[in-house]
C-alpha cells in the first residue's frame, strides 16, 4: 500500500468523524494497514496504481483460481481449494503429495508496473513461491515469461528472477539474498527499455536485452508451484497487489469474466482461457 503524507489526512479524517458522530451516523472503519512499510512505489514516487486488490472483501472476481487441473508439468493438482482468504490476506496452502493452487490476475497489459506484498513460509523441498507475467494469449514460450519472484530455497532465503523468451525457452537468470519470511514488497518495472525487478524499494536485478522481452500482453499470476518430490506442507500469503499501467502500455485484447476458472494448460481446457468479451 503506498503510503502518502499522513498529516492533512489524519485531520482531514478527523473532521469528517466528527461530522458524522454529530449527524448520529458511524464514521466509516479505516483502511487496513499494510504488511510491508517499504515499497519500490513510495520510492520511486509510482502514484496511485490503476488496479489493486487488498482482498478485504475475500478474492476479487479479477483474480482467477487455476483448476481443478494437473500442477506444474503435470504433476500434482492445481484446486481453488487450496486459496483461501481471512482478515484481508490471501493464502495459497500446498501439500507434500503436490495439492497447491495458482490465480492469475486479469485484465493484462504489455509493459507497466506490478508490486505486491507476500509473505513465503519455510518449505522442505519440492514447492516453489512464485510471483510472475504469463502470457495472456497462452502461447508460451514464444510469449514469453517473467519470473520476478521465484523462490525455491527451502529456507526462503534467496529468490531467483527469470526472464523466459523464444521458441526454445531460453531463459536469462539473476538471485537475490533476501528473507522471505517476513513480508516484503516485490515489484517489477517493465518498459520498453527495461526490466527491472524491486523488492522493498532495491533493486536487484534488470536487463535491457529487449529482444528478449515479451512481445504481447501479460498477466500476474500467484503460483505455489508443486516440483516432486516435496516435503510436508506450506503456504504463501499476499495482504494487496498493484498495477499500474505507463503511457506506454498496451491493454490485453483477451481476458476473462468475473469469476472464471482459469488454467496453464489451455489445450487442454480452452473454455478456461482467455477470450475476448463482449461489452
Amino acid at each position: 500500500m503506498v503510503r502518502m503524507s499522513v498529516l492533512p489526512r489524519t485531520f482531514v479524517g478527523v473532521v469528517s468523524a466528527l461530522t458524522l458522530i454529530a449527524a448520529g451516523k458511524a464514521p466509516p472503519a479505516p483502511p487496513d494497514p499494510s504488511e510491508c512499510a517499504t515499497t519500490a512505489a513510495e520510492r520511486y514516487g509510482w502514484g496511485d496504481p490503476t488496479r489493486r486488490s487488498d482482498f478485504t472483501d475475500g478474492l476479487p472476481g479479477d483474480w482467477h483460481p487455476y483448476g481443478p487441473e494437473p500442477g506444474h508439468d503435470k504433476e500434482g493438482i492445481r484446486t481453488p481449494e487450496a486459496i483461501t482468504v481471512a482478515d484481508g490476506v490471501v493464502t495459497i496452502s500446498a501439500t507434500e503429495d503436490g495439492t497447491t493452487g495458482a490465480m492469475s490476475w486479469h485484465p493484462g497489459q504489455r509493459h507497466g508496473r506490478w508490486e505486491a506484498c507476500v509473505r513465503s513460509e519455510e518449505a522442505s523441498g519440492g514447492l516453489n513461491a512464485l510471483l510472475l507475467l504469463w502470457p495472456v494469449a497462452e502461447d508460451f514460450p514464444v510469449g514469453g515469461e517473467i519470473d520476478w519472484m521465484e523462490i525455491m530455497s527451502d529456507d526462503r532465503q534467496e529468490t531467483s528472477f527469470f526472464l523466459h523468451y523464444g521458441p526454445d525457452n531460453d531463459q536469462d537468470y539473476g538471485s537475490v539474498q533476501h528473507d522471505s519470511t517476513q513480508w516484503s514488497a516485490y515489484a517489477l518495472e517493465w518498459t520498453p527499455e527495461k526490466i527491472t525487478a524491486y523488492v522493498d524499494g532495491e533493486e536487484w536485478y534488470s536487463t535491457t536485452e529487449t529482444d528478449h522481452f515479451p512481445p504481447r500482453p501479460m498477466n500476474m499470476t500467484m503460483q505455489l508451484d508443486y516440483f516432486p518430490p516435496a516435503g510436508g506442507p506450506t503456504a504463501m500469503h499476499m495482504d494487496w497487489a498493484m498495477q499500474w499501467a505507463l503511457p506506454e502500455s498496451e491493454p490485453a485484447e483477451l481476458s476473462l469474466a468475473p469469476g472464471d476458472p482459469a488454467t496453464g494448460q489451455p489445450e487442454d481446457y480452452p473454455d478456461r482461457a482467455p477470450r475476448r468479451l463482449t461489452p
